[in-house]
C-alpha cells in the first residue's frame, strides 16, 4: 500500500525548495488533500513576519509545533503535508514524524536564490539571504536526512519534473501490490 494511503506524506526542507508548490501539485494530480503549515499557522494567527515581531522564533516554534501536531492528526493518510523549514527542530514533531512517510525535498543554494530574492516573508532571511541559507542547510541538513524515507533533488527543475522524481521515489521505496501509486496517471 502507498504510504499516503494510509498515512501523511510528509514533504521537508529548507525554504524554497519547492515544498508548498510540490505538495499541492502532487495531491492535485493523485486526488489527495493537501495542507501547508505554514499557510495554517498564518491564516489562524496572522502573517509569519508579525509572529516573529511580536513573539520572537521560539513562540513562533511553539505555534508551529501544535499546528503540525494538529494537521498531522487531521491528515492521516491520503494527504501532502509540507511542513516549514524549521519545523523539524522540534523535538515533538520528529516523533510525530515518525509515523508518517517523509520526503526530504532538497535544493542548493543557486536553485533557491532566485527564488528568495525580494522575499519579504521569511524572517529568518533578514540578514543576508544566502549566508543564512547556507548555515541553515548546514544546520539542519542532517535532521532532514535522518527523518526522510526518501530525497528528492530539486536543483534546477521544474515543479512537475520534482513531483515525477517524487512519484519515482515512491514507486522505488514504497512498492504497493499493484505496482501503482494509488490512482496513478
Amino acid at each position: 500500500m502507498l504510504p499516503a494511503a494510509d498515512r501523511p506524506l510528509v514533504l521537508i526542507g529548507l525554504m524554497a525548495t519547492g515544498k508548498s508548490t510540490v505538495g499541492r501539485r502532487l495531491a492535485s494530480r493523485h486526488g489527495w488533500r493537501f495542507f501547508d503549515t505554514d499557510a495554517v499557522i498564518a491564516e489562524r494567527n496572522g502573517p509569519i513576519p508579525a509572529i516573529f515581531a511580536e513573539l520572537g522564533e521560539s513562540g513562533f516554534r511553539r505555534i508551529e509545533a501544535q499546528v503540525v501536531a494538529e494537521v498531522l492528526a487531521e491528515a492521516g493518510g491520503g494527504a501532502v503535508v509540507s511542513l516549514g523549514g524549521g519545523a523539524v527542530l522540534d523535538e515533538g514533531t520528529r516523533r510525530l514524524l515518525k509515523k508518517a512517510c517523509v520526503v526530504f525535498l532538497d535544493a542548493d543554494l543557486a536553485t533557491v536564490l532566485p527564488r528568495l530574492s525580494g522575499d519579504t516573508g521569511r524572517p529568518l532571511l533578514a540578514d543576508g539571504a544566502a549566508e543564512t541559507w547556507a548555515r541553515l542547510d548546514r544546520e539542519r541538513r542532517p535532521l532532514y536526512e535522518a527523518l526522510a524515507s526518501a530525497t528528492v533533488d530539486t536543483r534546477n527543475a521544474a515543479p512537475d519534473v520534482v513531483v515525477r522524481r517524487l512519484e519515482d521515489q515512491l514507486r522505488h521505496h514504497f512498492r504497493t501490490e499493484e505496482g501503482t501509486l494509488g490512482n496513478d496517471r
